[in-house]
């Protein structure tokens, strides 16, 4: 397993290898429960943003699932990418033959059969060979015919693409078999709150980032978002004020605690005990120690804001990685939560700027991706769609390693707050 060194904001400058990604994207796609508490996780393995598992060869997508579980479980480990959460492997016909390949952890794993497999007695038996092992089985984009109705017999989660015909006589016998319901491509609250009552307890889709689910789901709001927008003011001045960013943070007795117990962690490398604030501050820097404070802030301000903060705070490190050979590493993290600051808060991102003083650097990143930052987060949210066709096969490589780099660091910092 490969070892990283995690400093403040990302982590050390020694690279996950990822031999065989070179023109492929991976990425991990949140599955919450109806809590909005991000439970699971797909992991995705793509050519390009269009691309899936479904159409293409079956040789080719087996060779893709071996790779990204290889780098998933073995050369990283899953628990540093994900935590405790589950994990959905699209997994081909031929993976399926060969349980004795997939991946360890079965009891954190979900296999998920691809709409293509026909329920012939060979991928039956081997199924139930692999529920014998401990693995749950989900149906992915499942439709109840006379040919895929022995697969009920041996999965444990069924996935409803929304994007096709609803058939509620067949989500009837599905909950009547004590099957779990995924519904995929969730757009909007109305629409996961109907599943909801409907008994679907798991969902797939961006509908949390929406502003009227973030208010439906909010949590300490208020108290949260006057400290939260005093933080933001602060950080993107020249001329950060240690007493303010303390005061600010001293002023949440939870908060203060938090940001001592992450910079005495392992996390953090430090010869010492670290016991008071402003020795937190010191060490950390104002910067990293602000942006830290308001990851934590972000952490606590509902369901929804923590669903996305994971991948805010992994774009958040991508920017300061990738910019880290020129002299913008702190600004560029800035920038990375700044991106996504409105979809945490439930406003657009031009009321956002409205209420901050920012330099016309990040304005102009933010507002329309120009400058140095700005194209830099343009790339990076590129690769987080994967739209890389065209690119160089190492600005692939560096950014798929950047990516993974970046996604341990934001699991791992979530988990020390107690959000993961």
């Amino acid at each position: 397993m490969a070892e990283f060194e995690v400093t403040a904001h990302g982590t050390s400058p020694g690279e996950v290898e990822t031999p065989g990604l070179q023109n492929y994207c991976i990425a991990l796609q949140p599955i919450c429960d109806g809590d909005l508490v991000h439970v699971a996780d797909e992991l995705l393995y793509r050519e390009n943003a269009a691309a899936t598992f479904a159409n293409v060869a079956d040789d080719e997508a087996m060779l893709a699932t071996a790779r990204v579980c290889h780098i998933a479980f073995y050369e990283i480990g899953i628990e540093r990418l994900v935590g405790q959460r589950l994990v959905f492997v699209n997994t081909p016909r031929d993976l399926l033959l060969k349980p004795e390949l997939l991946p360890p952890s079965s009891g954190q794993v979900v296999v998920e059969v691809l709409e293509n497999v026909a329920a012939d007695p060979e991928v039956l038996a081997a199924l139930r060979q692999i529920r014998e092992l401990g693995y749950e089985v989900a149906l992915d984009d499942f439709v109840l015919t006379e040919d895929t109705r022995p697969l009920l017999d041996v999965a444990t989660i069924i996935k409803v693409d929304l994007h096709q015909p609803f058939d509620a006589d067949a989500v009837a016998l599905y909950k009547k078999r004590g099957l779990r319901l995924l519904a995929e491509k969730v757009e909007d609250l109305q629409t996961f709150e109907r599943l909801r009552g409907m008994g679907f307890t798991l969902f797939q889709g961006y509908f949390y980032a929406r502003a009227e689910t973030q208010q439906a789901f909010s949590s300490e709001r208020s108290n949260n978002h006057a400290a939260l927008v005093r933080l933001l003011v602060e950080l993107q001045k020249g001329d950060v004020r240690v007493k303010e960013i303390e005061r600010i943070i001293a002023q949440d007795a939870q908060l203060t605690f938090l940001l001592l117990r992450y910079t005495n962690s392992a996390l953090f490398h430090y010869n010492g005990k670290i016991q008071t604030l402003f020795q937190a501050l010191q060490v950390l820097g104002l910067k990293q120690a602000g942006s830290l404070a308001l990851t934590m802030l972000l952490a606590n301000h509902g369901p929804a804001c923590k669903l996305l903060l994971s991948r805010a705070l992994t774009r958040a490190g991508m920017c300061e990685r990738l910019a880290q050979r020129s002299a913008g590493a702190e600004a560029a993290f800035f920038v990375g939560i700044l991106s996504m600051m409105g979809e945490l808060l439930g406003k657009s991102m031009e009321q956002l700027l409205q209420q901050l003083a920012l330099s016309q650097e990040i304005m102009s990143a933010l507002a329309d991706r120009e400058g140095e930052l700005g194209r830099l987060l343009a790339d990076i949210e590129t690769f987080e769609n994967a739209r890389v066709h065209g690119w160089p096969a190492a600005r692939v490589e560096l950014f798929n390693q950047t990516w993974l780099q970046s996604q341990i660091w934001s699991t791992e910092t979530l988990a020390l707050i107690g959000n993961s």
